[in-house]
């Protein structure tokens, strides 16, 4: 039976590692996996799905607004796919998330949406948000602080490598901009 599955964390956690590894145990198995993840975030270059170790795979794009169900049914027309795997799920809308539990439904095909829950001020992102709701499964990829203590938290680092309090939502980094981490010890850097 087809699933809805939302996969979380914070940053640095091995989200990306770990659909890249689900997507391969399917191929191995003779299946094809179909790949998305979100246009803008061109990291790991354009149409890429990529890790922190070293992995990575192609993969197609969707932009805000896409119609997702209409995204599969056309990639659908050309073969069959065993299962979606979504990355940077956060970015998703909530119309996109719902259009995914739509595919899950009447298409009957797999979803595996990996993203970050909360963003650096410790608000949930809208696609984040419409999965936890509407998910079959949730399952959280465990990260630690610094401390040793589960990160759950992130903090966004200014040019002075002191974290912010405000700004966009959305700003595209990696190591080099967020750090994870508990929440008592995110509430230090962020002065509360």
């Amino acid at each position: 039976m087809a699933k809805l599955y939302f996969h979380y964390s914070t940053m640095n956690a091995g989200k990306s590692t770990s659909l890249l590894q689900a997507s391969h145990n399917y191929r191995e198995g003779g299946m094809l996996t179909y790949l998305v993840t979100a246009q803008f975030d061109n990291r790991a270059g354009e149409g890429r799905i990529a890790s922190r170790i070293g992995i990575g795979e192609p993969a197609d794009t969707f932009g805000p607004g896409e119609d997702m169900f209409a995204k599969l049914q056309t990639r659908f027309v050309k073969g069959p796919v065993a299962c979606v795997f979504i990355d940077e799920a956060q970015f998703l809308s909530k119309d996109q998330v719902w259009q995914l539990a739509r595919a899950v439904d009447d298409l009957g095909v797999p979803v595996m949406a990996y993203g970050l829950r909360v963003d650096f001020q410790g608000n949930l992102f809208p696609g984040s948000a419409a999965l936890l709701a509407w998910a079959d499964e949730m399952r959280e990829v465990r990260t630690i602080c610094h401390c040793g203590k589960k990160a759950t938290m992130v903090v966004r680092k200014g040019p002075d490598g002191r974290a912010l309090k405000d700004g966009d939502q959305v700003v595209i980094g990696g190591n080099e901009t967020y750090v994870s981490l508990c929440r008592r010890h995110w509430r230090e850097a962020v002065g509360d």
